[in-house]
């Protein structure tokens, strides 16, 4: 029994590798011609409505089809670190559109200036003017000795500071807690969290003027975050026609504390 001959059609497979080549070359060649044509340098640079000031212009002149997007967009957020991300979109034939991501301050960090801070952990520059407390942001102290020559753009994956976006967005998350106002966050070492919080203006009956401004002190400690801050909500309902009389609420421990201010003060 004869056996059948695999018949390789060796002419048919050149003629095709000399066919992609001739295309590739050809592609190329159309590729390097149009990016000699003015009709596709950069002519008109748009920006969206928030983008901050600043003179794209230099982008002007350059090929459109020559520009690596990626690496234009990592040079301009050097010089915003304000900013998450850059989206630069071409529009052919000479049109470029630049689309800057600011980023969203959770709190503020106090330093020897106050710094925002993102959810990513990146600190940044912020305007706050006279009054800080009233951007509605927490205020975290006691970085002081974690943070040594602050740097915008850069990233602090330190535990406080994870500590502290955990609790704001549990307090976020908690229907009761998400009316509130966290004032401050005073976290000079993990076993000793101050958190001053105001009830939210539904509760105002309840609040007289110290409490209204200054806001209920509440110390925890880094552990079981999720479970205290749940605590704390149960607590702040259950004592609400007591709020003023509460100095604070110690959760450090293994039943909660609160300590009612003296009847003299």
């Amino acid at each position: 029994m004869k056996k059948n001959k695999l018949k390789i059609p060796l002419k048919k497979i050149r003629l095709l590798a000399i066919l992609l080549v001739a295309l590739t070359l050809m592609g190329f060649g159309v590729w390097k011609f149009l990016q000699t044509l003015d009709q596709f340098k950069i002519a008109e640079i748009r920006t969206s409505n928030d983008t901050p000031p600043f003179d794209f212009s230099y982008l002007k002149g350059r090929n459109i089809l020559e520009l690596d997007l990626k690496r234009e967009s990592a040079k301009i957020l050097q010089f915003f670190p304000e900013c998450k991300r850059v989206r630069m979109v071409r529009i052919l034939p000479n049109r470029i559109y630049i689309d800057l991501v600011q980023r969203k301050a959770i709190a503020l960090v106090k330093l020897y200036k106050y710094f925002g801070l993102d959810a990513d952990l990146v600190l940044f520059d912020v305007s706050v003017g006279e009054d800080v407390m009233n951007l509605g942001l927490p205020v975290i102290t006691g970085m002081d000795t974690k943070i040594f020559g602050p740097k915008v753009g850069r990233k602090y994956d330190i535990k406080e500071l994870r500590i502290v976006l955990s609790i704001i967005e549990e307090a976020r998350r908690n229907r009761v807690l998400r009316d509130c106002k966290i004032r401050k966050i005073d976290i000079p070492q993990l076993t000793h969290i101050s958190i001053f919080i105001i009830p939210g203006p539904s509760d105002s009956d309840y609040m007289d003027s110290t409490l209204r401004n200054e806001g209920l002190e509440i110390k925890l400690s880094s552990d079981r975050v999720r479970f205290k801050v749940a605590l704390l909500a149960k607590l702040m309902v259950a004592a609400k026609k007591e709020w003023n009389k509460i100095k604070y609420i110690d959760l450090r421990f293994r039943e909660p504390v609160i300590k009612l201010k003296d009847t003299k003060e």
